[in-house]
């Protein structure tokens, strides 16, 4: 059985690794330019995204296998579901106010080129599949792997360093330059949810709020 030394230095060590490669992935993927406008009005997308976060996933199980993987992850109630749901409204009202006014000063709302300029009524199965990918499976899986296993892991050098060393490669990994500041200032937030909850499922479900908003936004208006 590996002892629990070895097992925090793989850890470390398949989290950093991995967490690299999602910054250069992100990049790499940026170098042709934004995505078509079409983008989630395809199915192909939202496969080639759930195949993506699903192999994130088992990276996450990967490193979370042991007789701590609950803790590891912090697959835990909260200490105090009325106080945790609480600061998930807040975090969630400081995200959105932050953000925005993060990405109005920087212009960097459509640096990403994801969301449709309209509603196409005809791809709404399309934009549904999608939407499944991007406001549940992808916040999920990032949530484990940032909120999750990263603080746990960088946890021991201080909260501090929990937020900052998880919040920054979470904001790189999507491969932007003016909106990173505000994704950013959203991973330091979260990050703090999660220790002040000491739980994963705040952090998810303030991400998957986040994510659906900016889907809805983004076809209403």
């Amino acid at each position: 059985m590996e002892q629990a030394p070895d097992r925090e230095r793989t850890r470390l060590g398949v989290w950093t690794v991995l967490a690299l490669l999602i910054v250069a992935a992100g990049y790499a993927g940026r170098a042709d330019g934004k995505p078509a406008a079409d983008t989630l009005y395809r199915y192909e997308t939202a496969v080639a995204g759930a195949v993506l976060y699903l192999a994130f996933a088992a990276a996450v199980a990967f490193m979370a296998r042991g007789p701590d993987t609950r803790e590891f992850l912090a697959l835990r109630r909260p200490p105090s579901w009325p106080t945790a749901v609480a600061l998930a409204v807040a975090t969630y009202a400081a995200i959105m106010a932050g953000v925005s006014a993060l990405l109005y000063a920087l212009d960097g709302a459509g640096e990403q080129g994801l969301t449709p300029e309209s509603w196409d009524s005809t791809r709404a199965g399309q934009y549904a599949a999608n939407a499944l990918v991007v406001a549940l499976i992808g916040p999920v899986v990032e949530e484990l792997l940032y909120r999750g296993a990263g603080v746990s892991i960088f946890s021991r050098f201080g909260g501090a360093a929990a937020v900052i060393v998880t919040a920054l490669p979470f904001a790189l990994g999507h491969g932007l330059v003016r909106a990173m500041p505000a994704l950013l200032l959203f991973g330091v937030l979260i990050a703090l949810l999660r220790l002040r909850t000491r739980s994963i499922y705040p952090p998810i479900l303030v991400h998957c709020a986040f994510n659906a908003t900016a889907l809805l936004v983004a076809v209403a208006v």
